[in-house]
């Protein structure tokens, strides 16, 4: 997975957005609009740059660039708390290809899926939006965001970008490398043949978790709303992951609740879909 998957497809990415970050091209590529974020959002344009790649990327990379932001002065600490709660999700390509037709055998639709993983990140999004951060959200005005240094070579910022980049995808690879294996021992000591195993394992170790659940001999809904709340929260190697790429300075308290939240708020909108169509 990780030569075949994350190195030729997150690390161009990864690079890609170092560079607009460290350029502060980020929030000026969104500016135009920048009304829009503030008002369906919540967030200022750099932040939307998050959310709209965090979207594309899947895990980790919407934190990634939320403490990256933050750390070159683009967002505020309030703004980036914010953000951690809601851009920190399984890519399009994830839910398509290994969600809706490996894991779950094409059985659930596909727009019914994304339509649950939309509703609930939606709902997180405006519990924390009006109720947790109800103004407290602050935007860095023009003079406190961190300038771009006329003397600042583009060649300076490619290799920090290129290491950057690789130093993300190798952490990424020995954290999965080390709780696969991690999950294999305990499976292998201890029968996780049943619910509870299965739900373990998912929650130790998603991509794992789930190519176990696959085969597992359990009821379809079951294996359903297994694997959306497995998917939704993430699991911990993924909160391990996040916590290895977002700056100290942030407190992971706020992610790791939302990331609750939004496991249970899509297990409940799953249940609601499944009674009406």
């Amino acid at each position: 997975m990780w030569l075949n998957v994350l190195l030729p497809v997150l690390l161009p990415f990864l690079i890609l957005t170092g560079i607009l970050i460290h350029t502060n091209m980020a929030g000026k590529l969104l500016q135009p609009v920048e009304v829009i974020w503030n008002k369906v959002l919540g967030v200022s344009a750099a932040g939307a740059y998050a959310v709209i790649v965090g979207a594309l990327c899947g895990y980790p990379v919407g934190a990634k660039i939320t403490s990256d932001l933050y750390e070159n002065h683009q967002i505020s600490e309030s703004e980036a708390k914010y953000l951690l709660t809601f851009t920190n999700h399984a890519s399009p390509v994830f839910v398509r290809t290994y969600l809706c037709h490996i894991c779950l055998k094409d059985q659930i639709p596909a727009r019914t899926v994304f339509g649950i993983f939309a509703l609930s990140d939606l709902t997180i999004m405006l519990l924390f939006r009006f109720v947790v951060y109800r103004n407290k959200i602050q935007f860095l005005s023009a003079d406190k965001k961190k300038k771009t240094p006329v003397s600042s070579s583009s060649g300076a910022f490619l290799d920090v970008s290129i290491m950057n980049g690789f130093e993300t995808v190798t952490r990424l690879g020995g954290y999965i490398l080390m709780f696969s294996i991690l999950s294999a021992c305990i499976s292998h000591f201890w029968n996780m043949k049943n619910l509870i195993g299965y739900t373990l394992s998912g929650i130790l170790e998603l991509t794992t978790g789930l190519c176990r659940l696959q085969n597992a001999n359990i009821h379809m809904q079951w294996k359903y709303l297994l694997t959306l709340f497995l998917t939704a929260f993430g699991g911990i190697c993924i909160t391990f992951q996040t916590r290895s790429l977002v700056t100290r300075k942030l407190s992971m308290i706020p992610y790791i609740t939302a990331k609750l939240l939004n496991g249970i708020t899509t297990v409940l909108f799953a249940l609601f879909f499944s009674k009406i169509i």
